[in-house]
């Protein structure tokens, strides 16, 4: 399947100055498939050695013992048979079971920077041990993250973009030249878009869910994927974390982010979660999930923004699912609403904010929202070129009583509505509409600063 970080790595591969890249990404966002199945097999064919740390027990115990890198290459080429150069790929997977692999990054920077370097895994346990050693651990002698001698890369579930590109290319090149012209798609060709849109809320990005959609064009089939990706998410929070206390708390918020936001606040509330529950009781977890990439996280902004956008209280949040097709089935709405005719009147904005939220992580934003009184609301803002753009998510129509409130306070370049309708501008009220499947591209030139109308 075609991933969009595929050019991040071409990029990455092509500059001069590329120091080892670590790719980090919550489990089973395809990582290892898009690294050694298609980048490695596309340009380095055949010159690439890839290293297991899980199950090749003789090199990880090796790396295990030194971060020397030259004494790491000629072990490893000794072991592969297969001599590493700067035209050979090393790439270095399921790393969180050997950490000073990444301790050695710094002298493959050092000494081999000619060297192409990849590291991946499940890397929740590497970023907690980065997070010691910021704090000045005691214990952070055992673990030295290589600060200023890597390259960074995430990859996340794949976005509404991916979504469509793999399984109906042709829609997909229509929608893409659509928002390029700046123009409503014609009414058939925009329903099509939104069915497509309906089965992306259902099937989500997740590769393995999203490959079994395509092959077998089965919903119920890829929602059963869904379902042991679910659970294995749930088995995950056992390897990582120091009590079994915050493992259990790690769940049960895990498993109340569609109750949580599923209210007219939205915000966290710990109390829905435990009895008299604090937040700071699930900071850890917090933290954990979205160091995992299994959570996202939007701060609140009030009143008058200013830039650079900073959240105006730690406290007040939000928390999405990763993966909008878990967030759906967490939710445990029948499959069917997805497809029914009165989808529309069954599914709740929410599913619609949690799509958004996660379209926009995926081009590289961080998340903000902007509560003012009275309930107004926007669900994101973005800051764009040094310009603000409020972000307003809609099923339908809804109201303009939250701009209008927003503008008494914030000036901005203009709104954005997207909803279900289809591409216009307002130009009195500064106001342009875009449908859902146009987002993917809205949040890729708002990361550019290419925004235009």
């Amino acid at each position: 399947m075609e991933r969009n970080a595929l050019q991040d790595l071409i990029e990455w591969n092509r500059s001069m100055r590329k120091k080892p890249l670590i790719v980090w990404g919550a489990r089973q966002v395809g990582k290892t498939y898009l690294i050694k199945d298609i980048f490695a097999e596309t340009i380095y064919k055949d010159q690439y050695i890839y290293v297991d740390c899980k199950i090749e027990d003789e090199i990880r115990n090796f790396c295990s013992e030194t971060a020397n890198a030259q004494k790491i290459i000629e072990y490893i080429s000794l072991r592969k048979g297969k001599q590493i150069n700067e035209k050979t790929l090393l790439i270095f997977d399921e790393i969180q079971e050997c950490p000073n692999i990444i301790s050695s990054l710094k002298y493959f920077c050092q000494d081999y920077r000619q060297i192409p370097v990849i590291a991946t895994g499940s890397m929740v346990r590497i970023k907690l041990q980065r997070e010691t050693h910021k704090r000045g651990s005691m214990d952070n002698g055992k673990f030295l993250f290589p600060v200023g001698k890597i390259n960074q890369l995430t990859v996340y579930p794949m976005s509404f973009d991916e979504f469509l590109k793999n399984s109906n290319k042709v829609l997909y090149d229509a929608v893409q030249k659509a928002y390029e012209d700046k123009r409503p798609l014609d009414r058939q060709i925009h329903e099509l878009a939104m069915e497509q849109i309906y089965k992306y809320l259902l099937v989500g990005g997740m590769p393995e869910a999203v490959d079994t959609y395509i092959d077998s064009g089965n919903l119920l089939e890829a929602r059963e994927i869904l379902s042991t990706l679910y659970d294995n998410y749930l088995s995950d929070m056992n390897l990582y974390q120091a009590s079994p206390e915050a493992v259990l708390r790690s769940r049960a918020l895990f498993q109340n982010i569609y109750k949580e936001l599923n209210r007219e606040s939205k915000n966290f509330s710990p109390g829905l979660i435990e009895e008299k529950g604090k937040t700071r009781d699930f900071a850890t977890s917090i933290q954990w999930l979205t160091m995992a990439h299994v959570v996202n996280q939007s701060f609140q902004l009030k009143e008058h923004i200013t830039t650079p956008l900073m959240p105006d209280h730690e406290g007040n949040f939000r928390l999405f699912l990763s993966d909008i097709g878990m967030f759906s089935y967490q939710s445990g709405i029948n499959a069917a609403s997805f497809l029914s005719k009165e989808r529309e009147n069954t599914l709740s904005g929410i599913f619609f904010e949690n799509f958004a939220a996660n379209e926009l992580i995926a081009k590289g934003h961080k998340l903000f929202y902007w509560r003012g009184k009275a309930s107004a609301e926007l669900e994101f803002i973005v800051e764009s070129d040094n310009m603000l753009y409020p972000i307003d998510v809609k099923k339908s129509k809804g109201t303009l009583n939250s701009l209008e409130k927003f503008a008494n306070h914030n000036k901005f370049a203009y709104a954005i509505k997207v909803s279900g309708n289809n591409y216009g501008y307002h130009p009195e009220q500064r106001l342009l509409t875009v449908p859902f499947y146009f987002i993917p591209f809205v949040a890729e030139d708002l990361a550019k600063g290419t925004m235009k109308i």
